[in-house]
């Protein structure tokens, strides 16, 4: 398991978008399972929607792609680096997300060429999935 201070030593981003709280395992180059715990003092609630929050569907793919920067950046070879997104595709959103759940961010890498990959990414709220698609990435 790590923790946010171990997360941060493999991955660039930082609070206020730092989307994963925790990694319960990982192997370099190949899976990452994640979560995050979504709090009520979110920044974003503030305005999506005031009265009625939900979890932003692009912040929930950003946690993902997070989950996949673990996978990508924990190989020896891009320690130091930046896994950005270079493309999305077959992305459907399932259901929504609020504050007190528990979104669990699971990604398979299932392509690899060069500095370009493609993770199959799948979050889920106790079981029932809230996002799945595939993701495209490119180390810089």
């Amino acid at each position: 398991m790590l923790n946010k201070e171990q997360i941060k030593k493999i991955i660039p981003q930082r609070e206020p978008f730092l989307m994963i709280d925790e990694v319960e395992e990982y192997i370099p180059g190949e899976s990452c399972i994640a979560y995050k715990h979504i709090d009520k003092d979110e920044y974003y609630f503030k305005g999506h929607f005031p009265g009625n929050p939900i979890m932003p569907g692009v912040l929930m793919v950003e946690a993902l792609a997070q989950a996949g920067a673990v996978a990508i950046l924990s190989m020896k070879e891009n320690q130091g680096k930046n896994a950005l997104f270079g493309g999305i595709n077959n992305l459907k959103f399932k259901k929504q997300v609020i504050p007190g759940e528990t979104l669990k961010l699971e990604v398979k890498i299932i392509k690899k060429k060069g500095p370009i990959g493609i993770g199959e990414a799948i979050a889920t709220v106790d079981g029932k999935i809230a996002v799945k698609g595939e993701l495209t990435f490119a180390i810089v």
